[in-house]
């Protein structure tokens, strides 16, 4: 059992200043965007207004921290190994206590996973060796290139050196998951295979490649865009292709973000010709529904339905690229013609249920609005970690959920 040992803190504020490349810079005042969670009269909650900026909370005490990590331990007693994993908003490697963090909760044997990390807050790189002896087993660090230099520039690093040594130290003697934003013309190319190289040598676990978003569609919904000014982003299909190319190429695994896991087939896994057998443990469909959904997931939703032969229900897709991203903007530019009487909406989506309906019966139709699952596969930061049986049960059970949604929003098929 895995509990979040949430540290707090502020992006751009609690991590030496943003990386050039950061998602949350220039942003500044973050409007309520309305989500599931809100009230159901009331457009905004936390979630959906500071939490999506995660300007929630400075840096917490150390004993703060610890005293939720028992608390939940407590109310999720699990028989087997418990470990802590230590994230926050701001970068962790900057919490001024995380060796006494560490140190405590491996004082009650609760070993440690420091969550992602640019190590920007790291001035000495012997701290990972004290880490290590406090109990941390696992690392993600995003290292953007071995080159410190660039790390300098663009991850704003005022140590790059010595977070390298840190990094390496950590390779050498835990499990560590390199990551790299990848930024055209900067850190790819011959730049990303050498960072891959080092991180091959010291002994790394993995590398995650996150691909570079600079508009609105790409995810930037907080009035930010673009974050750099002048810089295309890489076609979400090319930057799949060298996921895969650079999968090839090294001994660790490799994935990446919002495309593609070429170990286990996610995303949408059972989307694939060769899972085709798996689509029998999908629920009959009884209902009748449009499904609005990711230009990047739309494509796999549809193969789906069509293996599984379902003519009742329709998939479209808004520009946005992440369904979890979806606006009410992006649902006012959609075709209402095409849009059945009842419609099912990512469940994350930061729409208000009042906006989707009130958008979505725009023609004079009023369609009944549900919401599906959170999540229908696994993005490739979480199944770096599993195994393709792993993607492929949590994608079946997310997209039974789904069924369940549109036999229950939708009219029943006679």
């Amino acid at each position: 059992m895995q509990l979040v040992a949430d540290v707090g803190g502020i992006p751009g504020k609690d991590c030496n200043g943003f990386c050039k490349y950061c998602y949350f810079r220039k942003v500044k005042e973050v409007k309520s965007f309305g989500c599931a969670h809100c009230l159901p009269n009331k457009i905004g909650c936390e979630r959906c207004s500071k939490g999506i900026s995660e300007t929630q909370s400075e840096f917490k005490p150390p004993f703060q921290v610890m005293n939720e990590v028992q608390t939940a331990l407590m109310m999720n007693m699990r028989p087997g190994k418990v470990t802590a994993n230590i994230s926050g908003g701001g970068d962790i490697s900057c919490y001024p206590h995380l060796e006494t963090l560490t140190a405590g909760l491996n004082q009650y044997s609760i070993p440690s996973v420091l969550g992602y990390t640019c190590g920007k807050g790291i001035t000495d790189g012997e701290i990972a060796s004290r880490l290590i002896n406090n109990g941390v087993e696992e690392v993600s660090f995003t290292i953007f290139s071995s080159d410190p230099k660039l790390r300098k520039e663009w991850v704003k690093d005022p140590n790059p050196e010595e977070a390298l040594k840190a990094c390496k130290t950590f390779c050498e003697n835990i499990k560590l998951t390199g990551a790299a934003v990848i930024i055209p013309g900067v850190n790819d190319g011959d730049v990303l295979r050498q960072t891959c190289n080092t991180l091959e040598e010291w002994g790394a676990k993995g590398m995650l490649l996150m691909r570079f978003a600079n508009t609105f569609n790409e995810g930037l919904i907080l009035g930010n865009e673009p974050i750099i000014k002048g810089i295309e982003s890489q076609p979400v299909e090319d930057f799949a292709e060298l996921v895969k190319q650079i999968n090839s190429e090294y001994k660790f695994r490799v994935s990446g973000t919002p495309l593609c896991d070429p170990e286990t087939g996610g995303p949408f896994a059972i989307a694939k010709d060769e899972n085709e057998i798996f689509l029998q443990f999908i629920k009959p469909v009884t209902g009748e529904a449009t499904i609005i959904t990711s230009k990047i997931a739309a494509p796999f939703i549809a193969k789906i339905f069509d293996k599984l032969e379902v003519d009742s229900v329709n998939v479209v897709a808004v520009e946005k690229e992440i369904a979890c991203l979806i606006t009410k903007e992006d649902l006012e530019k959609l075709d209402l013609s095409e849009i059945k009487q009842a419609v099912i909406i990512p469940g994350r989506s930061f729409v208000h249920q009042l906006d989707a309906e009130r958008i979505l019966s725009a023609d004079g139709l009023e369609r009944i609005v549900g919401r599906g699952p959170d999540t229908l596969t696994v993005d490739g930061e979480l199944s770096i970690d599993m195994t393709d049986e792993n993607v492929i049960e949590r994608e079946l059970e997310d997209f039974n959920d789904l069924v369940d949604a549109i036999n229950f929003f939708g009219m029943r098929i006679l």
